[in-house]
């Protein structure tokens, strides 16, 4: 099945519409990504690193939960980076050129009249 079949140049009568903003967040994409979760990770390492040895029990349940929001940031972050990521492709696709649709024919075509 080949899909998002070009219509021909002399078919299509709209002109392109110019690259804007998604393709400058499309190149960000991967540095946003790798920073974000850099940085994540980073908070996270430090407050492991930086507790107490032996901490009470109140405490070192204080920081498994403390750990636990920081994985749920950063997995929060990671989806709203995915979507920022699909709203691009939708938005360059739409953007793109005219496109030739399946045909179907119409239910009374093949009725006798």
């Amino acid at each position: 099945m080949n899909w998002l079949n070009k219509l021909a140049d002399e078919q299509a009568k709209q002109p392109r519409a110019a690259a804007g903003l998604e393709w400058r967040l499309w190149q960000k994409l991967p540095t946003l990504l790798g920073w974000g979760g850099a940085a994540t990770l980073a908070l996270a390492l430090a407050f492991w690193w930086l507790s107490p040895d032996s901490p009470a029990a109140a405490q070192q349940r204080e920081q498994l939960l403390l750990m636990y929001r920081l994985v749920g940031l950063l997995v929060l972050y990671w989806t709203l980076v995915v979507t920022l990521a699909i709203g691009c492709v939708v938005v360059m696709v739409m953007k793109g050129p005219a496109y030739v649709a399946d045909p179907y024919p119409p239910a009374h075509r093949d009725r006798p009249e």
